[in-house]
């Protein structure tokens, strides 16, 4: 059975949105089934089967505006994620010493309702990598590997 895959983004500049855009394209080339959700509430997710978050990182080290709903709501609510499969891409800027620290604090809030991180975060450095989406896609093969 093929995996669901809800991408879910967070952006405050579209950087984020775009990139989690490109991965759903791809990923549904490959026949896998996505949702696509920019800035999610923990009721608006059908299915918590796999995530794949895109996710900037925003002020201080902080997730973007459109995603601190979800997080504050599980954390809020405890739900049990146990059963949950997830992958976080983050975008930031490395002239910041808090460079990529909402992607952290996803993996952070995930593992902590037992959620299980099934590869490495990609981390794109926005001042090194030209081209965010073609990056995450080199990237992606990690992610899909796990969901066989």
């Amino acid at each position: 059975m093929t995996a669901k895959i809800c991408i879910i983004s967070g952006s405050t500049l579209g950087g984020a949105e775009y990139v989690a855009e490109h991965l759903n394209d791809v990923l549904q080339q490959q026949g896998f089934i996505t949702q696509l959700i920019h800035g999610a509430h923990l009721d608006e997710i059908p299915h918590r089967e796999v995530w794949l978050i895109v996710t900037s990182t925003h002020g201080a080290g902080d997730l973007p505006d459109n995603l601190q709903p979800l997080f504050k709501q599980i954390a809020a609510q405890d739900p049990d994620l146990s059963a949950l499969r997830f992958a976080v891409v983050g975008l930031g800027n490395s002239d910041y010493d808090t460079f990529c620290y909402a992607a952290d604090k996803v993996e952070n809030a995930l593992r902590e309702k037992s959620a299980v991180q099934i590869c490495p975060s990609l981390k794109i450095d926005i001042l090194q990598v030209d081209d965010p989406e073609q990056y995450a896609e080199h990237w992606l093969p990690n992610f899909t590997a796990q969901l066989s």
